[in-house]
């Protein structure tokens, strides 16, 4: 018996690597095909149907992340139509305002400047009324002057005159007769 085992032994040691050997083979292919078996059915049992809800949960989640981002995308959409009309809208209300409010300076304007016609009117009939009433008050003078000079400059020349006669005279000079 102990050649048996020494026969063994050498065998063993001639082999190399015990999985090589091939009157180990179908133990080998045994417990291969037990483990595999057992791995297909903890893979099978436990973490596919783990993995799969987890894509599932995953494939849900994205599908209600894409819906939802479709209607925030159609409400800020809607939003942004909403803006552009609001904007539009305040733009023309602006436009009617500043049309309104121009409207109503040249209105203002338009009687600012009838009544400053006016009153330079008023004012001009008024210094015309007074450089007629300071000419008319001018010639009086002047004549006044001049029937007084008469009767000084006859008075030192030592003739006498009629006060008639000098107004008379006078009054023709100015009138641009000839005495």
């Amino acid at each position: 018996m102990d050649s048996q085992v020494d026969e063994l032994e050498a065998a063993r040691e001639t082999v190399g690597m015990p999985q090589l050997d091939f009157a180990t083979f179908p133990n080998q292919i045994f417990w291969l095909v037990v483990t595999l078996v057992v791995i297909y059915l903890i893979l099978a049992r436990v973490a596919l149907p783990r993995i799969a809800a987890v894509l599932a949960e995953r494939r849900g989640a994205i599908t209600n992340d894409i819906a939802r981002a479709e209607a925030l995308k159609l409400q800020a959409e809607e939003a942004e139509a909403a803006y552009q009309k609001a904007l539009a809208d305040a733009r023309a209300e602006a436009s009617r305002i500043v049309d309104k409010a121009k409207a109503e300076m040249q209105e203002k304007l338009e009687v600012a400047i009838q009544k400053a016609d006016a009153e330079i009117a008023a004012r001009t009939a008024e210094s015309e009324r007074r450089l007629a009433e300071i000419r008319d008050n001018a010639a009086a003078a002047v004549e006044t002057v001049a029937r007084d000079t008469v009767r000084e400059v006859l008075g030192v020349m030592g003739t006498k005159a009629e006060d008639a006669a000098v107004d008379a005279a006078v009054s023709a000079q100015l009138k641009g007769k000839a005495a």
